[in-house]
């Protein structure tokens, strides 16, 4: 059985910053790549970053300024450094990860449950 489990949202002011983490559990033999989504009030779910196993990594445009993802493959987590926080950027974070369980040769996919990151004064 596998988990993935966001940490770190919360309330930001603008212009402050969050660092969201999320690690992966259970039984797991590879991990892929892992990733970040965020879905505000009202929108659909959109990609934001995401880092392969290797450490390269691709940042959604209007963010990549601002955000940086990272992880730790020992530690099977990845996290989300979001700077300059604006009211935009208040959602509902995912994370997944493409993982290689012990008992099935093949990649899946698992997500988090999900984090809310709220930006307001």
């Amino acid at each position: 059985q596998v988990h993935v489990v966001e940490s770190g949202g919360g309330l930001a002011q603008p212009g402050g910053s969050l660092r969201l983490s999320c690690a992966a559990s259970g039984t797991i033999s590879e991990i892929g790549f892992m990733s970040w989504y965020r879905q505000g009030p009202g929108q659909q779910r959109e990609f934001v970053a995401s880092i392969s196993s290797g450490g390269g990594s691709n940042v959604l445009d209007s963010v990549k300024d601002r955000f940086t993802i990272s992880r730790d493959s020992a530690k099977k987590t990845v996290y989300l450094q979001m700077n300059s926080l604006n009211p935009e950027d208040t959602a509902v974070y995912y994370c997944n990860a493409d993982i290689r369980t012990t008992t099935d040769p093949l990649f899946h996919t698992f997500w988090g449950q999900g984090i809310q990151v709220t930006v307001s004064s």
